[in-house]
């Protein structure tokens, strides 16, 4: 059984000012507002309505916590780039996730969520600099990877990797799929090794 079927709800809020002092680990969850996110999050922990899904993007304006365990935490980052968003909304929540990401010191690892037809748009490279700069390790994760025929799978896979090495931060990109679990065992991996749950082979750079 997956470790990730623990995941409770534990709490909502508008941003970091409103977040508790943490000294565990917290993944964060990231991604335009119809890249799936809520879909990627409930298919990781098994649970059909962990995250609220909905067919009207930019639903989420909260940061949610989930609770793994004590010293474990997934954290649902409200969508970004819904064009009916008024443009302060998109400001203030702009300054706050700039504001998580570099100030919030628990958070482990970023999960950037890209449709793999649309990747890298604006606001994702944008959020990937940001956490580049943060020092923070970034798991893309290409969604809807079941709309796209095989070979055209990896093809997109491949040019995203190729793309990200141009952010020179430790940035992992996997396809991903919500409806029949392409890369959900990759996914898996990558967040427990940030999560310390299993030693993962060390590299140098």
């Amino acid at each position: 059984m997956s470790y990730f079927t623990k995941a409770t709800f534990l709490t909502s809020a508008p941003d970091i000012s409103h977040l508790d002092k943490f000294d565990g680990f917290e993944i964060a969850f990231a991604g335009r507002s119809n890249a799936g996110k809520s879909s990627a999050l409930n298919k990781i922990t098994r649970q059909n309505n962990l995250a609220r899904t909905s067919k009207t993007p930019g639903r989420t304006q909260l940061i949610n916590i989930f609770e793994l365990d004590e010293k474990r935490r997934l954290v649902d980052l409200p969508g970004y780039g819904y064009a009916k968003v008024p443009l302060k909304m998109k400001e203030k929540w702009q300054k706050s996730l700039g504001e998580y990401l570099q100030k919030r010191e628990c958070l482990k690892g970023l999960v950037v969520l890209m449709d793999i037809r649309h990747p890298l748009k604006d606001l994702d490279q944008n959020l990937i600099y940001w956490a580049v700069d943060a020092k923070l390790p970034v798991l893309l994760l290409l969604t809807k990877a079941d709309k796209l025929k095989s070979g055209k799978r990896k093809q997109q896979v491949l040019m995203v990797r190729e793309a990200s090495l141009a952010f020179m931060g430790d940035i992992t990109v996997h396809a991903f799929s919500s409806l029949n679990g392409v890369g959900l065992s990759e996914a898996e991996k990558v967040l427990m090794n940030w999560l310390e749950l299993e030693k993962a082979p060390s590299h140098k750079e």
